[in-house]
């Protein structure tokens, strides 16, 4: 819900100092696991993403300081983006995500839990969508808070949901859970992944409730074969 730039090394100083929705008895709070999720390997899913048909009306940089060089692509049944991944710790306070450890952090998220508060960046996978703006509005391509998103990076798969919201002309972020699942530095003042970060998010999903992990990794899993059998 912030706008992040590459200058983090004084920000380092300061920091040290459904439409497819599961029933609710198939849900339940996890902690992410540091493996691959799911039965459908990150090789099957990048073999689908290859080539891009873009969608959006232009590009996304993936810092202030960057080019604009990230499409949004369009697949049978999902989007997709290729980019690098900035942490997101936005939300409840805790321990790893509050004020003193995050530059950038602000005490909510754009979408809540099921109790109305919002998301826990710490413990729950989820994924930053750019704000609707003239380069693409993510709603009119089926995609909602609580939408799955199949996360790829270095032959891993983390099923994560939309949590937030983040600039309009930003694009590639997800929250401390996401990063610490899949291998990749999660703090949020000098973490995160340069590039090599692959996006999927299935159309017209939701998990319910969101905070629910297994949930998303269930419905995720099921998504992706589908998304095998249509592309």
């Amino acid at each position: 819900m912030r706008s992040r730039t590459l200058t983090l090394a004084a920000v380092a100083g300061a920091a040290l100092l459904a439409t497819a929705a599961l029933p609710a008895s198939a849900s339940g709070s996890v902690t992410p696991r540091s493996a691959q999720e799911g039965s459908v390997s990150a090789a099957d899913l990048l073999a689908k993403v290859t080539s891009c048909s873009q969608i959006s009306n232009g590009k996304y940089k993936t810092d202030d300081e960057t080019s604009a060089t990230i499409p949004v692509c369009g697949k049978n049944g999902a989007v997709f983006w290729k980019a690098d991944m900035d942490i997101d710790c936005d939300g409840q306070v805790t321990g790893k995500c509050n004020g003193d450890a995050d530059p950038w952090f602000q005490d909510d998220t754009a979408f809540h839990q099921s109790d109305g508060k919002p998301l826990r960046a710490e413990s729950l996978p989820y994924v930053v969508v750019p704000s609707t703006s003239s380069i693409w509005k993510y709603t009119s391509y089926g995609i909602k808070g609580g939408g799955v998103v199949a996360v790829i990076y270095n032959n891993k798969v983390e099923y994560a949901v939309v949590g937030d919201t983040g600039p309009t002309k930003i694009i590639g972020e997800a929250s401390y859970a996401t990063a610490k699942a899949l291998g990749i530095d999660p703090d949020p003042a000098t973490g995160g992944a340069d590039s090599g970060v692959t996006y999927i998010l299935f159309k017209n999903s939701q998990v319910s409730p969101i905070e629910s992990h297994s949930a998303a990794v269930s419905l995720g899993d099921s998504l992706a074969k589908q998304f095998l059998q249509s592309n």
